[in-house]
């Protein structure tokens, strides 16, 4: 079985993240200071990024399906990784239109085109799905992300926000998780299982949490894999 990823795909994958542009990147990853945020993130990024694309390797079959939901600049790596490791197809979806732009020209002439487009209009079944920290975004659900991570000022939180916030984030879930072929595997952070069991008990879908995590260099939160149906 591969465990390190092939010299020509480390090559690609540094390729890509030289030619991405940072200091339009900066804008859409932060408000201010995005030429610092890129110099100190770059590098974790894609060492990181790396890791985790050559565990998903060993875990997904050639010639498969991939749908990454909010896919930017972290989902590089994999991306890369099940495209030209394992010839899969990967469909990936972000929503911020100047960074589907900024990924598309890096990736031009490489078998990976991001879309911006709901992933819930995706068509066709797929074993593998990512959705990492698409659930607990704290810009898109600053009262379920507070919530979530005990932060919530009893003084200040807004229960009524805080279920419409559950409504659009369980509205993800239904739209995305019934594309999963059985048995398949979700990539996702630790914080945002909780949703994706809370849909398989619901379906009474078998899953089981791997207890390995992976460290990240953008997201807050380790990233894991969950085995759904039964093999």
């Amino acid at each position: 079985m591969r465990t390190r990823l092939s010299g020509p795909t480390l090559r690609t994958i540094a390729e890509v993240f030289g030619k991405l542009d940072y200091e339009q990147l900066g804008s859409v990853y932060c408000y201010e200071g995005g030429d610092e945020f890129w110099r100190t993130k770059r590098t974790p990024c894609r060492r990181l990024g790396t890791e985790v694309a050559e565990a998903l390797v060993r875990r997904l079959p050639r010639d498969g399906r991939s749908l990454y939901v909010g896919a930017g600049v972290t989902e590089l790596p994999a991306l890369l990784a099940e495209a030209l490791e394992l010839q899969r197809q990967v469909e990936p979806h972000n929503l911020r239109r100047s960074e589907v732009a900024v990924l598309n020209r890096a990736c031009r002439g490489l078998p990976i085109r991001f879309r911006a487009l709901n992933a819930s209009s995706a068509q066709g079944r797929f074993d593998h799905i990512w959705i990492v920290s698409v659930l607990n975004d704290p810009e898109r659900f600053p009262h379920l992300s507070t919530l979530s991570y005990g932060r919530a000022d009893p003084v200040t939180f807004n229960p009524l926000l805080f279920q419409k916030e559950r409504r659009i984030v369980q509205a993800i879930v239904n739209r995305c998780m019934p594309k999963l072929h059985l048995p398949g595997l979700v990539t996702t952070s630790t914080e945002e299982v909780l949703w994706i069991a809370d849909w398989c008990h619901r379906h009474q879908v078998p899953y089981r949490v791997e207890p390995r995590q992976y460290t990240t260099a953008l997201v807050g939160d380790p990233i894991c894999f969950i085995k759904v149906g039964n093999a």
